[in-house]
């Protein structure tokens, strides 16, 4: 079992930057390929980011490459995301979410996840 819980999240103004952090406990963090999703009022969740178990890759969707960053500290058991640029439509809750170990970031993308947080919300005001 992995227990995931974010925080970092809160209302900031287009333009801005938030990093949210995601805290892992329960089983050995670094076996699981990490993942952000996102999901905004009335549509469906959405992938935002993935990292790799050590960390060395990473994948992005479109709508996110270039202003967002995922990283993790496998010593801390914590994943971050590094959001800058927002803009209004980077409203959502944001979730993490922890991927099978032998799982590529294309298979976290499709939504093939072990287990989630329960989410912290962003609000970027325009």
């Amino acid at each position: 079992q992995v227990q995931l819980v974010e925080s970092g999240g809160g209302l900031v103004q287009a333009g801005g930057s938030l990093r949210l952090s995601c805290a892992a406990s329960g089983r050995t963090f670094s076996w699981n390929p990490m993942g952000w999703f996102r999901q905004a009022p009335g549509k469906e969740r959405e992938f935002v980011a993935a990292v790799s178990r050590s960390g060395g890759s990473t994948y992005y969707a479109d709508s996110v490459k270039g202003r967002f960053t995922i990283s993790r500290d496998n010593a801390k058991n914590t994943v971050y995301l590094q959001m800058n640029s927002l803009e209004a439509e980077d409203t959502a809750v944001y979730y993490c979410a922890a991927g099978q170990p032998l799982n590529g970031l294309q298979t976290i993308a499709a939504g093939s996840v072990d287990y989630w947080g329960k989410g912290t919300l962003v609000t970027v005001s325009s």
